[in-house]
């Protein structure tokens, strides 16, 4: 008996609809890729990196669905952040755009910059000063330090002086179900030092970054094929994310 052929048109779409499913599903409860558009987390992540945010490391939320559906309460299957993770969180002001900074503070912590310097519970964190950071497109040379917080995970970060706008900050005292976030260029970011982020509810969690699969120094547009193997970072490309 012939073998009977397979439904066509049909079978094209059903083969799509599934593909369409089981990518959202990694979308929604696995991996999500985002794209850095500012420079507020230099010298970690650079503008034009692509990174993986993992969505189940702190369980999920209505924002870890897409367009925000509210189909979870609260948050299922929470796992508490750790000081120094890198995470990505709808700004707590419009509950929309999407933000990337370090956690520094815990429910219950005070948070304070004073002189440049960051304060956790009262007690300085100690930073040391490292080779300069060299902008790619030949500004002038910026001074970079190591952070360690008081969990002993060390980070580098940018400070332009120490007697900069964002500088000296009240002493911030984070709420309950709350965490503090600060970018890693201490003097080009908006974060919780500011009214317009503050403290990140944690319903606002979106996931923690973990793995850039690609980065562009901008020198080539989509358009431009023949220019992309140029613009292409290759020290970057499968990098963790510390």
């Amino acid at each position: 008996m012939a073998a009977k052929k397979s439904g066509g048109y049909g079978e094209l779409i059903r083969t799509v609809v599934i593909a369409c499913a089981i990518a959202l599903g990694i979308r929604t409860f696995a991996y999500e890729p985002f794209n850095i558009p500012s420079g507020s987390m230099i010298p970690t992540l650079l503008v034009g990196d692509y990174l993986f945010v993992s969505k189940w490391s702190y369980g999920y939320s209505r924002y870890s669905l897409p367009l925000s559906v509210p189909l979870i309460p609260w948050r299922i299957l929470f796992t508490e952040p750790e000081r120094g993770d890198v995470v990505v969180f709808k700004l707590p002001s419009d509950n929309r755009t999407d933000y990337i900074k370090r956690i520094v503070g815990l429910p219950g912590d005070t948070v304070q910059v004073k002189e440049g310097l960051l304060h956790i519970n009262g007690e300085a964190v100690k930073r040391r000063q490292v080779e300069d950071f060299k902008p790619q497109n030949g500004g002038r040379a910026i001074p970079q330090f190591i952070e360690t917080l008081p969990n002993g995970r060390e980070h580098r970060i940018l400070e332009l002086g120490d007697s900069m706008s964002a500088d000296n900050t009240p002493l911030y005292r984070v709420p309950e179900g709350h965490y503090f976030a600060m970018g890693d260029n201490r003097d080009n970011s908006r974060d919780s030092r500011f009214p317009e982020v503050g403290p990140i509810p944690v319903e606002n969690l979106v996931g923690r970054a973990e793995i850039l699969f690609y980065s562009t120094d901008g020198s080539a547009s989509w358009l431009e094929v023949w220019k992309w193997p140029f613009a292409v970072r290759y020290g970057r490309l499968l990098d963790g994310i510390e």
